[in-house]
C-alpha cells in the first residue's frame, strides 16, 4: 500500500449545514471583496479568516486545504484546463455555469477561454475566498458568484449554453453530488447545450490484499491481548479509500456502470449491476476494488481522466471492499455475482452496497455469499 492518507471521505460542496439563515451579502458589503455574490440565496455563512473548528465540521469545503489537494491534483486540474482552455471554439461567447465552483478554478479557465459569462454556484464558505481571487485575476466583469444551493437559488439567466462541473465522489458517486448537476441540467441548460464532463464510467476489479487486511481488519482479533473484534465487524463493513498498488490486481476489470450525463437521470444513480471476474494469475482474491474514468467527450479531441490503480495518482485514488473469506482462484477462473449500489435512506450523501458472489474454483470447491458495506 501507498504510504497516502487513506480513509478519508469528501463532504458534499453543495451540503448545506442545518441552522443556517444568513444570506451572502453582494460584494460591496463582502469583506474580501472579489465578483459580486448574488443576494437572496441562502447558505452557510463561514468565512475562512475567522472560521473555527466547529464550522469547519459543517462546512469542511470553506477550508482552504481540501481546495488545496484537489488542485494539486495534475491529473483532475490539468485534465480540466485542457477540455476547458483548448477548446475556445466552444466556449467563445457562451453561457457557462459553474456547478460547485469551489475556489473558481474552472470558472476562470472558462473565462480564459472566451465565455460571454460564467456563473459559478458553491454553498460552502469558500466563496468569500473565490470572490477574492476573481478580483485579483481581473475577472470581476466575467465571472458572477451565487452562494447557495442550486435547488434552491436563480440565475440571473433563464439559460445556459454549457455546464462544467467536478462532481465525482469516491466510487464515483459518494457524496451524491451528480443529483446536483443533473437538477441543474434540467433547470438551466439549453436544448443542445454541453456538460462536461459528460461520460462516466464504473469498474471493478479483484485484489491480493492479505497483508494489509491483516493489519486493517484481523487487526481487532487481539489489540494487545484483549478481543476487540466488535470493531472488526464494522470496520469490514466500511470500504476504505486507499492508492492500490497495480501488482496487486489478479483479475481482470469488468464495467459496472456507464452514465451519459446528458441523458442519465438521478434513478440511474441506484442500480444493481451483474459483474464477472476473470483471474489472471493464481492467487487469492482478497477484496474488490471500485473505481472510474470520466470522459470529455464533446471536445475536439476527447480526453480522459483515469482513477484505476495503473493510472498516475489521483485524490480520488481506489475504493476497496474487503471479502469477509479470500478465495482462492486459479487462472482464468470466474467470480460471477452482484453489486447494489444505493443511498442511505438516512443519510443521501452515504451510499449503501450490496455485493454477492458464486465462485466454484477447483482449489476450494464452492463459495458464495453476499455482504453489505456503508460508504460514509
Amino acid at each position: 500500500k501507498s504510504d497516502m492518507p487513506s480513509g478519508g471521505r469528501r463532504r458534499n460542496k453543495q451540503e448545506k449545514p442545518e441552522n443556517t439563515t444568513m444570506e451572502v451579502e453582494a460584494s460591496n458589503g463582502e469583506p474580501n471583496g472579489g465578483a459580486p455574490a448574488e443576494a437572496g440565496a441562502k447558505g452557510p455563512e463561514v468565512h475562512p479568516e475567522t472560521a473555527t473548528a466547529k464550522d469547519y465540521y459543517f462546512d469542511s469545503y470553506a477550508h482552504f486545504g481540501i481546495h488545496e489537494e484537489m488542485l494539486k491534483d495534475e491529473q483532475r486540474t490539468k485534465g480540466y484546463r485542457d477540455a476547458i482552455i483548448n477548446n475556445p471554439h466552444i466556449f467563445r461567447d457562451k453561457l457557462v455555469l459553474d456547478v460547485g465552483c469551489g475556489t473558481g478554478i474552472l470558472s476562470m479557465f472558462a473565462a480564459k477561454a472566451g465565455a460571454k459569462h460564467v456563473y459559478g454556484i458553491e454553498c460552502s464558505g469558500i466563496i468569500h475566498t473565490a470572490q477574492q481571487i476573481i478580483k485579483d485575476n481581473k475577472l470581476s466583469d466575467k465571472i458572477t458568484l451565487i452562494h447557495g444551493k442550486v435547488e434552491d437559488v436563480t440565475l440571473p439567466v433563464p439559460k445556459v449554453d454549457i455546464i462544467i462541473s467536478e462532481w465525482m465522489g469516491y466510487a464515483l458517486l459518494y457524496e451524491s453530488m451528480l443529483d446536483t448537476v443533473l437538477a441543474a441540467r434540467d433547470m438551466w441548460l439549453n436544448p443542445g447545450g454541453i456538460i462536461l464532463p459528460d461520460k462516466a464510467t464504473l469498474y471493478m476489479c479483484g485484489i491480493e490484499d492479505t497483508q494489509y487486511k491483516d493489519e486493517k481488519i484481523h487487526f481487532w482479533d487481539d489489540v494487545y491481548g484483549f478481543d476487540m473484534s466488535c470493531i472488526k465487524k464494522i470496520a469490514i463493513s466500511e470500504p476504505l479509500v486507499d492508492t492500490v498498488n497495480p501488482d496487486q490486481i489478479c483479475t481482470k476489470p469488468c464495467q459496472l456502470l456507464s452514465l451519459d450525463i446528458h441523458t442519465c437521470t438521478k434513478a440511474d444513480l441506484t442500480f444493481t449491476s451483474q459483474w464477472k471476474l476473470q483471474a489472471s494469475r493464481n492467487d487469492y482474491l482478497t477484496a474488490m476494488v471500485l473505481y472510474f474514468d470520466v470522459g470529455f467527450t464533446r471536445i475536439h479531441k476527447p480526453l480522459w481522466i483515469s482513477t484505476g490503480p495503473r493510472a498516475p495518482y489521483t485524490h480520488w485514488r481506489q475504493t476497496v471492499f474487503y471479502l469477509h473469506e479470500q478465495l482462492t482462484v486459479g487462472k482464468d477462473e470466474t467470480v460471477e455475482g452482484s453489486l447494489t449500489c444505493k443511498p442511505n435512506p438516512n443519510n443521501h450523501r452515504d451510499l449503501d452496497f450490496e455485493i454477492s458472489y458464486k465462485f466454484e474454483g477447483k482449489a476450494s470447491g464452492v463459495q458464495e455469499a453476499k455482504h453489505s458495506y456503508r460508504m460514509r
